[in-house]
């Protein structure tokens, strides 16, 4: 293992004596390779953990984690880089979904922290055995063989923990499973979720453990799946209790012939950062989180500079605040001065000074906490030889002096039972250690949530006819403009990229394909042949909106598909109705959503603060397998999680063939006029972009207007020709409306069934490589590599600008009698 951390020489002492082992089973290496690493690729269980004891009845032994920070003072370095490598674990096993992390007081807040840093968690939250007056408790559940057994879950605002987010739950170790499967069973109860990760260091439990994750996710319906850097076997000898509890009494709160100095130093950090996770951390805390370590640590390294220049530095965390005395610690080492970490502990722990045994000194102290009777505990807590490979006596890698220890603190532990007789700052220099004790202002959740609610600068809208053809009153584009930007790339070799990982399919633009004169001809005669039939299932989509949410809605289209959708809908609404239906002016806006990364939430913001969140309706064109509507769901989940409003993700949707929502005009798979061009129906914008080059913080995804095809515009005769349609289906309208709102709209996902087998039976990697129905047919020709399209009728009129495509695109059309749709698009594998 690097010098960093613990080297383990020789036999553990509690091995040795009382016959305590830990057996290795198996590692599990870095996911990614980092070019700096403070930890090994693969890392044994001895590596990870050391025997220690305690006299518990319930459980005697002890695992010491050498990578923790908690009772071995550690390079800060080494715990950041075990809590990444854990966290990467945990990315392989979500993939691109978000997350929701959850840590586990009071051993594992600082890791869970690192997990959810790692990640990008939405939202990051720690149980607290803390009662906080001003926060709410949620929910909490209890740890069976803890000496402290109550967990509370207090975020602020309380909502933004229920949801059906994965939900990882991080912990030092894994014995037996018992209390994460308590909290699972707790949390489970009280929010329902699909899915479980539980990570952790190490994952010490037998094969009858194991059995019981996989009864009780059977009882729950949810999958748990766990992740740990290594796994082993704890080997108990018998009378293990007895054995410890006949050994000599501990010496704790050691005396030196010189008492040691105390002074103080207030921290700055800002009222709208979470100092740590027990009410929440958001993503979007993340940023502003690092920015406050760096103005702390700047205070703090300029008070050790003048006071203490030149010595090593232990920074001593206390109890669930863990994180961010880490990320000081790392600060302080990364700028050259030699640092450990480690923390305090309700834990009671045996001491004994031997070689080979991990806890060679502790201190036991009274609570600073007002109120709170049981005694608190700090191990080692000195620069000992074992961490730097040098013999007992023997200055660490040339360090000179003793170190500094720097108590990192909240206000609630700064009272005077912090520096009395007993308390910490007494036992700590009264063994000879000099102590500086580091304040930082806790953040109060009500006034952190007020702060982190505070009105932000927001961009504003595009209209036509400055960005788009569309009129101003008929759509607002909540969009940045990036049509001076050249992102179009030639089809064959985005396709590549796309399929290899290289890139995302939103980073860039396919050159857009322009139809022959034929082409653009067979437009003309489906829009007319198909404009009532379009003109319905506008109105009848309209009318079931209103129906089911009321008068009082805003149409949020789906870029760009969804866009000509909404402003037909919104001007069904505007015109006359019918008998006794009033003309509704209803706001219109179109929104980016990108498959795999989510809806935009800087437009999601834009819109709770203009509008009321329950009056937001998202519009679509069609669903196709229902990739999208998955996608809205989560999205939305994710964002509230992270502290946004909750909008409702009922997608209304023109044509529903995929059977994905409740909400459609239609379930036919006919052809929709506007799915047969691109940007030229669709007010001249292209598909949505999310760059990182080119979308930063605070921006909106973003968009093209392509002026230069403006000769070819047919988006207002698409609108204009539905829309003089009205009129003759307005008496049938009430009778569609009623039919729908009749049948049985449960969504049953026939569509993606459909899907899987196509792609099983013709032997497609991936399901996205399947596109289903008319209009996902019709984006395959245009903007992919298609290798051949399926239809179900060799002369359906549905299909026939398909048809039209394909041969002038020279891609081969097999009929398939059977088949879910009218037809589906074969993407071309371009990696086989």
């Amino acid at each position: 293992m690097s010098g960093a951390a613990l080297e383990i020489v020789g036999i553990p002492w509690a091995t040795k004596n009382l016959g305590l082992r830990l057996q290795h089973a198996e590692s599990y290496g870095a996911v990614e390779q980092r070019s700096v690493s403070a930890l090994p690729a693969e890392l044994a269980i001895a590596e990870l953990i050391q025997p220690g004891l305690r006299r518990n009845p319930k459980r005697a032994h002890l695992l010491v984690s050498t990578v923790l920070g908690k009772h071995l003072p550690t390079d800060p370095r080494v715990v950041l880089d075990g809590g990444n490598r854990l966290g990467d674990l945990v990315r392989a096993v979500l993939g691109d979904r978000a997350a929701l992390v959850l840590g586990f007081a009071e051993t594992a807040t600082g890791l869970g922290h690192c997990v959810a840093a790692r990640i990008g968690a939405v939202g990051y939250l720690h149980s607290t055995r803390r009662d906080v007056a001003e926060a709410q408790t949620l929910t909490g559940f209890e740890e069976g063989h803890s000496h402290a057994t109550s967990h509370q879950l207090q975020p602020m605002p309380a909502d933004i923990f229920v949801n059906d987010l994965p939900l990882v739950l991080v912990d030092d170790e894994i014995s037996t499973g018992a209390t994460a499967l308590d909290a699972i069973r707790a949390l489970h109860a009280f929010s329902p979720r699909s899915h479980y990760v539980l990570a952790s260091l190490v994952d010490m439990r037998s094969a009858a453990d194991r059995i019981a994750f996989d009864k009780a996710a059977a009882e729950l319906g949810a999958g748990i799946d766990t992740v740990c850097l290594a796994s082993g076997h704890t080997v108990l000898p018998d009378g293990l209790v007895d054995a410890v509890a006949e050994l000599p009494e501990p010496e704790l709160n050691p005396v030196a012939a010189q008492r040691g100095s105390f002074t103080r130093l207030d921290l700055p950090w800002p009222t709208s950062v979470p100092e740590g996770g027990r009410h929440g951390v958001l993503r979007s805390d993340f940023t502003a989180f690092d920015a406050a370590v760096g103005a702390a640590n700047d205070v703090l390294r300029s008070r050790l500079a003048a006071e203490f220049a030149g010595r090593p530095v232990i920074v001593l965390a206390h109890e669930e605040l863990m994180y961010l005395p880490l990320r000081l610690a790392a600060a302080l080492a990364d700028s050259g001065t030699p640092t450990r970490y480690q923390t305090t502990t309700r834990s009671p722990a045996y001491v004994l000074d031997e070689p080979g045994y991990p806890l060679r000194r502790g201190f036991r102290f009274t609570a600073p906490e007002s109120g709170q009777e049981q005694p608190r505990y700090l191990y080692n807590a000195h620069w000992a030889a074992e961490f730097s490979g040098q013999p007992d006596g023997a200055d660490s890698a040339g360090v000179p002096g003793d170190p500094v220890l720097v108590v990192v603190i909240d206000p609630p532990a700064d009272t005077e039972e912090l520096v009395a007789d007993g308390g910490l700052v007494d036992v700590l220099t009264a063994s000879g250690a000099d102590v500086l004790v580091a304040l930082l202002p806790g953040a109060d959740p009500r006034t952190l949530h007020a702060e982190r609610s505070a009105v932000a600068e927001l961009p504003e809208p595009l209209h036509g006819p400055a960005f788009g053809s569309y009129a101003a009153e008929e759509v607002s584009w909540l969009l940045k403009d990036l049509s001076d930007v050249d992102l179009e790339a030639d089809v064959a070799e985005r396709e590549r990229r796309i399929q290899s990982g290289a890139a995302h399919y939103a980073e860039s633009l396919p050159i857009e394909y322009q139809p022959d004169a034929a082409y653009r001809s067979l437009f003309d005669e489906v829009l007319a042949d198909s404009a009532e039939r379009l003109a319905l299932a506008v109105a009848t989509v309209a009318e079931l909106v209103v129906a089911e949410r009321g008068d009082d809605i805003v149409l949020v289209s789906l870029a760009r598909a969804g866009t000509p959708i909404g402003i037909l809908m919104r001007r069904w609404l505007l015109s006359g109705r019918g008998a006794d239906l009033p003309s509704l002016d209803v706001p219109h806006y179109a929104v980016s959503i990108v498959r795999d990364r989510g809806i935009d939430a800087v437009a999601l913001d834009y819109l709770a603060r203009h509008h009321d969140p329950a009056s937001i309706v998202f519009v679509d064109g069609w669903t196709g397998k229902g990739a999208i509507t998955h996608e809205l769901a989560d999205a939305l989940d994710a964002y509230h999680a992270a502290g946004g409003a909750r909008f409702n993700s009922e997608l209304a949707v023109l044509a529903d063939p995929g059977h994905c929502v409740r909400t459609y005009g239609t379930r036919d798979d006919f052809l929709i006029a506007s799915a047969c061009l691109n940007s030229t129906v669709s007010g001249l914008v292209s598909r949505t972009v999310l760059n990182d080059t080119l979308i930063g913080p605070g921006e909106f995804h973003g968009a093209k207007y392509y002026r230069e095809l403006a000769a070819d515009d047919v988006s207002l005769r698409l609108l204009d020709t539905v829309g003089a349609a009205f009129d003759g289906v307005r008496d049938r309208v009430p009778a569609a409306v009623a039919a729908v709102l009749g049948s049985d709209r449960t969504p049953t996902w026939t569509g993606w069934t459909s899907v899987e087998q196509v792609r099983a039976e013709y032997g497609i990697a991936s399901v996205n490589f399947v596109k289903p129905g008319v209009g996902e047919t019709t984006r395959v020709l245009l903007r992919r590599m298609p290798s051949l399209v399926l239809v179900r009728d060799a002369e359906a009129p549905e299909h026939a600008h398909i048809r039209l495509l394909a041969a002038a695109r020279g891609v081969p059309v097999e009929v398939v009698p059977d088949l879910a749709y009218s037809c589906m698009g074969l993407i071309k594998d371009v990696q086989t």
